[in-house]
């Protein structure tokens, strides 16, 4: 049977969701603690994680990094907190999804099957495609094997969906992306955020990328419509 992992200090929001999760199918192991989280992912077979942010001993943000040192479960967030740098930072960390509350299990299942969906597609990547997947761009290099960024040599710390970001940009180089291109293709069509988040993110992206110099391209915006990559140097 299938594991899923909930943790969450409100046991009415745990009760609610391990009877849906229950229904479809799951074993539901729960939690309230952050170290446990990892401890139960250590030895356990997880299909995926639903957690809180805030959570006992070590908040959902600094376990999700740890788990993404060694571990591509799959991870769904679960906040009260709507600002949209915290939904960011939660993305950003690793998770694959995030679900502000209140929220019904529903939409939480069918987050997660969401999930699910994506990563069975990203499985059908051909070994041709994924050998192709190493750009070098004046001097910027980006190998999605790896998921590792350089400009001039020096290795440029970015999460996975700003790595992601950043491919699809220079691909298509002078391809105006909007907010919802950019959801669509990065975080799925079944994401129900705002697509405000994209201008968080290309932000943050940008503050990363600005560390090295790069004067011959750059992530541009187009005012009123989105986001493009420029290469040149008449920017």
């Amino acid at each position: 049977m299938k594991k899923i992992l909930i943790a969450d200090c409100d046991i009415d929001s745990i009760v609610n969701l391990k009877q849906v999760f229950e229904k479809f199918g799951y074993e539901v192991l729960l939690t309230s603690s952050g170290r446990e989280i990892l401890e139960l992912a250590s030895k356990e077979s997880l299909e995926a994680i639903v957690m809180e942010v805030d959570l006992e001993g070590l908040d959902g943000l600094s376990v999700c990094k740890e788990l993404r040192k060694k571990s591509k479960v799959p991870i769904i967030f679960l906040s009260g907190r709507k600002a949209y740098y915290q939904i960011i930072v939660g993305l950003d960390s690793g998770a694959d999804d995030y679900v502000t509350k209140p929220f019904s299990p529903a939409e939480v299942m069918a987050r997660i099957e969401a999930v699910f969906r994506r990563i069975a597609m990203e499985h059908k990547v051909t070994k041709s495609e994924s050998m192709s997947e190493l750009m070098v761009i004046d001097n910027l290099k980006i190998s999605m094997k790896e998921f590792e960024v350089f400009i001039n040599n020096t290795k440029i710390n970015l999460a996975k969906r700003e790595i992601e970001t950043l491919f699809l940009m220079a691909s298509n180089p002078n391809k105006v992306f909007t907010r919802d291109n950019l959801l669509d293709s990065l975080w799925g069509f079944d994401y129900y955020g705002d697509n405000r988040t994209v201008d968080t993110h290309i932000k943050r992206l940008r503050k990363k990328l600005s560390v090295e110099q790069h004067p011959n391209w750059k992530i541009g915006t187009v005012w009123g419509k989105g986001y493009k990559f420029e290469i040149g140097n008449n920017f």
